[in-house]
This record gives structure tokens, C-alpha cells and sequence, in this order.
């Protein structure tokens, strides 16, 4: 990426890990278990969030990640439940943000006068990258390739989480998604439905 992208991307980027674990931590522990408060992880702070290496990566090659959110599904009442809901918190935390700012710049494009034109320009572009980046967050990590929340939603589901297969899958997973990424594979199988998501919440609000 170069510099001007990365800086327009990043806001989106801080915004999208944060409150996806943050979403992850406090519904964990609105349904019993206190291990993220324990952790410190109920925040909306980046510096809570970011993992090092994971955000000098989207800097470097525009991919990354956050420091996951640890649970305890055994705190929970209905741990397979529970479990599900959240795993999938994170996610809709950044599909909540995509519509907010989709919402923000539907506001800011009936009133561009009202600001100078290379600011304008320069909010906007911060807030359609935004909108962006959460809804790849929002996709990508729906994926049920372990250790994404897909995988935890679809196993849970499935009531797998207790079968051999589940901990060998769990194992591999991690270089399944690995070769996914570096052979381009994944923009294959997650583009199509983040343009689809992008293009009706876009036709939704202009």
C-alpha cells in the first residue's frame, strides 16, 4: 500500500479491531464469564486491542490481526449458545460501524459547502475506506476456518466441538487460512460477497 492509502486506511482499520474485540469481551461477560474483564480487554482503546506484529503487517502487507479475545465457554449458563453469540458479536461489530459510517457520510455528501473542498475530499475517502475495511473485517472473519469466529459459530452449530475431528481441523486451520491468503485465494472466495454487502448498503443510504 502506499502511504496515502495506508493513512486513509488505517482509521478503519484501529476502529474495526477494537470494537470487534471489545464486542467479543463484553458479551462474554454480559452472558457470565469474567475472564476478558479480568484481562483487561473491556475497552474500546486500541493499545488493549492491537497485537504488534498483527498491525505492523497491515502497514506492510496490508493484512493483519488483532490480539484475540480469550473466553471461558465453561462460565457461560448455555455454553454452545453463548459461545455462538459470542463469536459472532465481533462481527456485527463491524458491520454496525460500516452502516454508521455509510449513515455519517450520507450527512457529510448533502453538506460539502459547509467544509473546504481538500477536507471534504480527505473525511470522506477516511470513511468510505472505513466502511470498507469493516465490512471485509465483517466477512472475513465469518469464514469457518478456525481460529476465526466462523469456524466457532458453524462447529457450535454443528455440535462438533467435542469430536477429534474438531481439535485436528482446529490444528490445521491456521495453515489452511495461511495458504489461502498468500496465494490469493481468499480475496476469490470473500470478494464477491463483500462487493454484494458494500453495493446495497451503499444503494441502501444514496
Amino acid at each position: 500500500m502506499n502511504l496515502v492509502k495506508t493513512l486513509y486506511i488505517l482509521p478503519g482499520v484501529l476502529l474495526g479491531f477494537s470494537l470487534h474485540e471489545f464486542a467479543h469481551a463484553q458479551t462474554a461477560v454480559w452472558l457470565g464469564d469474567d475472564t476478558p474483564k479480568l484481562q483487561g480487554r473491556l475497552s474500546i482503546s486500541p493499545l488493549v486491542h492491537i497485537d504488534i506484529i498483527g498491525f505492523l503487517m497491515i502497514i506492510l502487507a496490508g493484512f493483519g490481526w488483532a490480539k484475540p479475545v480469550e473466553i471461558n465457554p465453561y462460565n457461560f449458563k448455555k455454553p454452545k449458545r453463548d459461545d455462538i453469540l459470542v463469536s459472532i458479536a465481533g462481527p456485527l461489530a463491524n458491520l454496525f460501524i460500516a452502516i454508521f459510517f455509510l449513515l455519517l457520510m450520507k450527512i457529510l455528501y448533502h453538506a460539502p459547502n459547509f467544509l473546504p473542498y481538500s477536507l471534504y475530499e480527505t473525511i470522506m475517502n477516511i470513511f468510505d475506506y472505513t466502511v470498507w475495511i469493516n465490512i471485509v473485517l465483517f466477512v472475513f472473519n465469518l469464514i469457518p476456518i478456525p481460529p476465526l469466529d466462523g469456524s466457532h459459530i458453524l462447529f457450535d452449530i454443528l455440535d462438533l466441538k467435542d469430536k477429534p475431528f474438531y481439535y485436528e481441523f482446529y490444528d490445521k486451520g491456521r495453515i489452511l487460512l495461511f495458504i489461502l491468503i498468500i496465494t490469493d485465494l481468499i480475496d476469490k472466495i470473500i470478494g464477491p460477497p463483500i462487493h454484494m454487502i458494500y453495493l446495497a448498503l451503499e444503494n441502501l443510504f444514496f
